[in-house]
């Protein structure tokens, strides 16, 4: 671990987090052993994190949740627009804790490309959030 631990308080920094789960969600099954439900978990964490980063960015305070749909509620209600088809991530939230253990359906090819597109459309709405607050 690095001796500096990296701050919290800045939104590039969860942004660089959920890019790294966007790049191991997008990196799909370079074997049989990995599982598409290892997958969506780092597209639910992409997007978390990226939400979480538009958080940070206008000093919304949140809790330790992966509810995305509440992150979302924090976001509008902290001023930040959230187009509905950027909303529609909250399905995601599934792949943060139900689908982690064993006991739940396999996760679908069709259904892990779907979350890598959710994961990828929050990311990229976060980046242009976290921009446009930068330049106002």
């Amino acid at each position: 671990m690095s001796p500096e631990p990296r701050d919290p308080t800045d939104p590039r920094e969860w942004l660089r987090r959920a890019r790294s789960n966007l790049a191991r969600a997008r990196a799909g099954r370079p074997a049989p052993e990995v599982l598409h439900e290892d997958l969506t978990f780092d597209a639910q964490q992409a997007a978390e994190k990226a939400i979480k980063a538009v958080l940070v960015a206008r000093g919304v305070e949140f809790p330790k949740t992966h509810a995305l749909v509440r992150l979302f509620d924090l976001a509008e209600k902290g001023g930040q627009v959230v187009p509905p088809e950027v909303r529609e991530a909250g399905r995601l939230t599934v792949y943060a804790v139900e689908t982690r253990y064993p006991g739940v359906e396999d996760v679908t090819e069709e259904e892990y490309l779907e979350a890598l597109e959710l994961a990828e459309r929050v990311v990229r709405w976060a980046e242009a959030a976290i921009e446009g607050s930068a330049q106002a």
